[in-house]
């Protein structure tokens, strides 16, 4: 197993440290992902990392950035560190797995979440207005229910604290309708295809987000893709409506961190062993059984 909490990379700019990810810039228009194994809840970084955890959510996206290439391109030149700059080439051992050297996209500022079933914040919403994002929903749907068909809810990317989902209506204002709907139709696109392929493994996509920018005027899908960061994947096996399902992400962290009293606000706590493994377990699994592949 291996861990990285933190990127070291003399002499290569760093130009932020998000949640998960490092990112640096090569040149003006290219930049380096390291997706390291931070692990955050309630929007705080804890105090442990999960091992493999951002190689895992490095190789997860490439296998779907593969699969969709037919739907969306993406930003990506390479995950081959023989073929990354020469100036990389002494953070092998940090960087083998874990990083894409990409184009460097002007992002849209919206995040694009699709939901076929009813969960988090969309259940919240729900129970409080019977809508979501806006969207009238049936009377008498519970908690993991599936929606009659997937819906497009898109949120506010907030750069502290939790994004904020948003009627169509508002990402209509701030893009313009061509791009509204074109943001809308090929998230929905994503999803279904995506979702399609899930079932046969038999994984249920509840809902996932995505990111999109533009290189060289085109629109393309970044950042990451259908993780079990961005998305809930549930066993079909244990699936039933009417409460929270298992799901192969951090919710064994947050599960644990419910039962500290902590007031979820930094400094995050450090993890016991026996939590670090198993959340450690549940996204490899989701690896495996998703790609058919081991680590």
């Amino acid at each position: 197993m291996s861990l990285l909490i933190e990127s070291h990379l003399p002499g290569v700019k760093l130009l932020r440290r998000g949640k998960v990810r490092d990112v640096y810039e090569i040149t003006p228009t290219q930049l380096l992902m390291v997706a390291t194994d931070r692990v955050s809840a309630f929007d705080v970084i804890l105090g442990s990392g999960i091992p493999d955890k951002g190689r895992v959510l490095t190789q997860l996206s490439l296998f779907w950035f593969d699969f969709l290439r037919d739907v969306v391109p993406n930003h990506i030149i390479s995950t081959d560190v023989d073929e990354f700059p020469e100036p990389l080439q002494p953070f092998r051992d940090q960087l083998e797995g874990r990083s894409m050297y990409i184009h460097r996209a002007k992002m849209v500022d919206v995040e694009c979440v699709a939901r076929g079933y009813l969960s988090g914040s969309g259940w919240k919403e729900y129970q409080q207005s019977g809508t979501i994002c806006g969207i009238p929903l049936p009377a008498g749907l519970r908690d993991g229910d599936r929606l009659p068909s997937p819906i497009f809810t898109p949120a506010t990317k907030a750069t502290t604290g939790h994004d904020e989902n948003i009627p169509f209506e508002h990402v209509v204002e701030s893009v313009g309708i061509k791009l509204a709907s074109q943001l809308r139709d090929l998230t929905l696109k994503i999803y279904d295809r995506a979702a399609a392929y899930a079932e046969t493994r038999g994984i249920i996509l509840a809902d996932t987000k995505f990111e999109f920018g533009y290189v060289d005027g085109r629109l393309v899908v970044a950042d990451e893709v259908l993780t079990s960061d961005s998305s809930r994947f549930w066993p079909r096996a244990t699936y039933k409506p009417g409460g929270p399902q298992p799901s192969y992400d951090k919710q064994y962290v947050r599960d644990y961190l419910e039962t500290l009293g902590w007031n979820k606000q930094e400094p995050g706590p450090e993890l016991p062993d026996e939590v670090v493994a198993k959340t450690r377990e549940k996204y490899v699994e989701a690896y495996r059984v998703l790609t058919g592949k081991k680590l």
